[in-house]
């Protein structure tokens, strides 16, 4: 990692202090280390933002910044909780309304892309969104023998790889200043932090992935409600270009056209967070990119509509079953099991105390039971949040970095469309009926199935080690012809036996589930 990676960290690190970004953080709500570097950040803020607090002028500074950092500001967007309504509300600009690149450059695009094929594509409008990695346009898709359909075209922007390489580099070289200088930061992870979100951007980098993205979300929802996606046009799919059917919505936020086309704007709401939780739970796989501007609502069924599954996230069965009794423990305010949970996955090392970790769950549990969101304020419960971390030494577990940033988008648009939400009360039906059916009969088979399958994969495995393991033998003993030596053959036994034992006991522990 070269100079340029640090020179381009501190240069956004100035732009993003001199433009209010650090303003619109909760800094009373956070340690005193982090008040005190957002205090000497602030130092260099604009006049301006410190007299009206508009952070306006931030948009135009995270696009210059790179696609990375506009993904930072359409997170800060969703929630007006925790930024304020005025920042949230001038952040909103980047979730699709970023400038367009030259519209003349299209037909170019797409020749390249898709050769013959792009002649099927007709009638390709003006960019109808634009945000930090590409563009969708609106087309007529013209096939022999087929009426024609409408549909989204979607293109990367020119050059973004190259500005995302800059930003991901600029983002290493900060993660390992900070577990370098800031040795506590060392438990958060910051590289393979970096790494995780490093890699699904690349993923978003070809378009290619999030076709097979939607057409996997298509075939785990085809018996759901609630929730619709555009399907894919095959022949018109390459690296930089998507495209899919073209869906009608009104975007989710714009509230006033959603109450006079008549959306009940609660059960929206409720949609959203089921959908999910349906699919983070039940699935493993979920959109992970569910700010407002890639959300709209069905005007004839009332239902959710997504777009822009480039950033999917994936976990595995035992995520699914920690953030299931997470939710299912808070709802039924059970804090034992949700920090035994945390002990469970590793969040809080096992030197910690499960009873002392149980209060401090507690202390932020019970304030939110019996509270509407609108009057929850989740500035007060992360800055609680980064104070128990803090405590109890925990541990970032990368491979859920997704998950919990798009937890944070979805509970932020749906609070959005209902400040009553009570989040417990629309999360039971998706957590309890899921916990019900894995502990039930039909869990415990699909459980036992699966270990007899990952014992028969063992089982498959022995004969290569064998003979790997005769082979060897074979082989010491040539070396040992002239003469024996008896040391080495003892040695090789108790490892062959050693090797024998080890195998048994895992194929033990994979039949009882305990691998």
């Amino acid at each position: 990692m070269g100079l340029g990676s640090y020179f381009r960290l501190f240069n956004a690190g100035w732009v993003l202090a001199r433009e209010g970004a650090f303003s619109v953080l909760p800094a009373d709500a956070l340690p005193p280390s982090m008040k005190l570097g957002i205090g000497l950040a602030r130092i260099v803020e604009r006049p301006s933002v410190r007299k009206t607090g508009r952070v306006d002028r931030l948009n135009a500074a995270l696009n210059k910044l790179g696609p990375s950092f506009v993904k930072f500001g359409q997170t800060l967007a969703t929630r007006p909780d925790i930024v304020g309504p005025q920042a949230a509300a001038d952040l909103s600009g980047l979730q699709d309304r970023m400038p367009p690149f030259d519209p003349a450059l299209v037909p170019g695009i797409l020749a390249t892309a898709l050769g013959t094929k792009a002649e099927a594509l007709t009638e390709i409008s003006e960019p109808v969104a634009a945000a930090s990695i590409a563009q969708v346009h609106r087309a007529k898709l013209r096939e022999p023998g087929a009426l024609p359909k409408t549909v989204a075209v979607k293109m990367l922007r020119p050059g973004v790889s190259e500005r995302f390489h800059s930003d991901t580099q600029a983002l290493y070289a900060g993660a390992r200043l900070a577990e370098t200088f800031a040795p506590s930061s060392r438990r958060l992870k910051p590289t393979e932090v970096v790494k995780t979100l490093d890699h699904s951007m690349r993923i978003e980098l070809d378009l290619r992935l999030e076709a097979a993205a939607i057409s996997e979300m298509a075939q785990n929802i085809k018996n759901d409600t609630g929730f619709i996606i555009p399907d894919v046009q095959w022949d018109q799919v390459a690296q930089n270009v998507l495209t899919t059917t073209w869906v009608d919505g009104i975007p989710i936020r714009d509230l006033a056209a959603m109450d006079a086309a008549g959306i009940d704007r609660k059960a929206l709401a409720a949609k959203l967070l089921q959908s999910f939780l349906r699919h983070a739970i039940r699935d493993g796989f979920f959109h992970a990119d569910m700010h407002p501007g890639n959300l709209f609502a069905d005007p004839k069924t009332g239902d959710v509509v997504a777009v822009d599954f480039g950033i999917m996230g994936r976990i595995s069965k035992r995520e699914r079953k920690f953030l299931a009794d997470i939710l299912f423990g808070f709802i039924t305010r059970d804090y034992h099991l949700v920090a035994q949970r945390h002990f469970d996955i590793g969040y809080v090392p096992k030197h910690q105390s499960v009873d002392d970790f149980t209060l401090a769950i507690r202390s932020i549990g019970e304030p939110l039971h019996g509270r509407t969101a609108a009057d929850i304020s989740m500035a007060k419960v992360l800055g609680q949040l980064f104070v128990i971390t803090e405590l109890f030494d925990m541990q970032t577990r990368p491979e859920l970095v997704l998950l919990q940033k798009s937890m944070v988008l979805v509970e932020g648009v749906a609070r959005n469309l209902d400040p009553d939400l009570d989040i417990w009360t629309v999360a039971e039906p998706v957590v309890g009926d899921w916990l019900r059916r894995e502990e039930g009969p039909v869990g415990r088979l699909e459980d036992l199935a699966g270990h007899f399958t990952r014992m028969s994969e063992a089982l498959g495995r022995v004969p290569v080690l064998i003979a790997e393991a005769e082979l060897t033998l074979a082989e010491h003993r040539a070396m040992m012809a002239n003469p024996p030596n008896r040391f080495i053959n003892n040695a090789l036994v108790a490892v062959l036996i050693a090797a024998f034992v080890v195998l048994v006991l895992a194929g033990w522990r994979l039949l009882t589930g305990n691998f």
